[in-house]
C-alpha cells in the first residue's frame, strides 16, 4: 500500500497508517467528541436552510431518509438505509485515497467517506474533503436509483481510463457532474452536486444570479473542460434528469480516448458547441 500512498498529495491529515490495503478503516463513531458533533450540527443547520430553494428534490428526499440532523452519522446505520434503497454501503477512509482504490470501491457500490470532520475555523473552506462534504454532500443522492447507477458505472470505467491513459478526462466528468452538477426542475435551477451543497458560498453562486456560465449537459464538452479546485466554479453543467446522466455513461468509453487527445477547454472558457441555460 505504501506505493499507492505516494500517489497522494503530501501532508494529508488522515490516519493512513491504520488503513487496510483497500484504504478502509473502522469509523470509530464512539470516538467522536461532543465538539465534533456540534460542528456537524452547525454545518447541517446552515446548509439545510438553503436546501428548500437551492437543492434538487431527490437530494432533499434522500436527506430526509438519513437522519443526519442529530450529529455525525453512524455509517452502519446509514448503510442499512442505502442497501434497501439502491444496494450501496458506506466505508470509512482516512481521507483522499488513490484513484484505483476509489474506482474499485464505486464499482462494488461502496462509497468511501472520510472519517474525520473539519475544525471550527474551517467551516467556510477546507482543502481536503471531510466527513461533512462526503456524507452530507454525496450520500443523499445514493438513495436515487439512476444516480446510484451512474456512480457504479463511473467506478467500472476507472480501469479502462487507466489502461488508455485517460484518467484526466474521467476526473473532469466526476468533478463537473458529481461534485458540481445542476439539474433543471420545473423551470428552476437546482443543485445536486456535493461540492455545491456542502458549501454555502458555492450553493448561492451556482444557482443565483447570472455570474457563472451554466451550460446544457454535453458529455463531450464535460470531458474536455478543465476546472480549478480552490475557487468558486466559473462553469456548471445542467442535466434534465438523472436518467439522462446514466444514459450518457454508455457512450463515455468511446469518448474517453478522443477526450484524452483533444485540447482541453480552460476553466470558464467558451466553446462553439456551448448551449447556455
Amino acid at each position: 500500500m505504501e506505493g499507492h500512498i505516494r500517489d497522494l498529495p503530501a501532508g494529508l491529515r488522515g490516519d493512513y497508517a491504520s488503513a487496510r490495503a483497500d484504504f478502509t478503516l473502522p469509523q470509530r463513531w464512539d470516538a467522536y467528541a461532543p465538539a465534533e458533533h456540534a460542528t456537524w450540527r452547525r454545518l447541517f443547520a446552515r446548509q439545510s436552510a438553503l436546501l428548500p430553494t437551492h437543492a434538487a428534490t431527490a437530494f432533499r428526499a434522500g436527506l430526509d431518509r438519513l437522519g443526519f440532523d442529530q450529529g455525525i452519522p453512524h455509517f452502519d446505520t446509514v448503510s442499512e438505509t442505502l442497501r434497501e434503497a439502491t444496494g450501496w454501503t458506506l466505508v470509512a477512509v482516512p481521507g483522499l485515497i488513490p484513484e484505483a482504490a476509489f474506482f474499485d470501491h464505486l464499482a462494488h457500490r461502496h462509497f468511501p467517506v472520510t472519517r474525520w470532520i473539519r475544525r471550527p475555523e474551517e467551516l467556510d473552506y477546507i482543502v481536503e474533503p471531510d466527513i461533512f462534504h462526503d456524507a452530507f454532500g454525496h450520500v443523499p443522492l445514493l438513495t436515487q436509483p439512476d444516480f446510484a447507477d451512474v456512480l457504479e458505472a463511473y467506478g467500472r470505467l476507472g480501469a479502462e481510463a487507466e489502461r488508455i491513459g485517460a484518467r484526466r478526462p474521467l476526473a473532469r466528468f466526476y468533478w463537473h457532474m458529481v461534485e458540481f452538477g445542476l439539474i433543471r426542475e420545473h423551470g428552476a435551477l437546482r443543485a445536486y452536486g456535493a461540492g455545491i451543497l456542502s458549501s454555502t458560498a458555492e450553493t448561492r453562486h451556482a444557482t443565483e444570479g447570472k455570474a457563472p456560465r451554466r451550460l446544457r449537459f454535453d458529455a463531450w464538452r464535460v470531458l474536455r473542460s478543465e476546472y480549478e479546485i480552490d475557487t468558486l466554479q466559473p462553469t456548471y453543467f445542467v442535466i434534465k434528469d438523472y436518467a439522462e446522466l446514466f444514459a450518457a455513461m454508455r457512450g463515455l468509453p468511446d469518448l474517453l480516448a478522443r477526450a484524452r487527445d483533444a485540447a482541453p477547454i480552460a476553466p470558464g472558457a467558451a466553446d462553439p458547441s456551448d448551449q447556455s441555460i
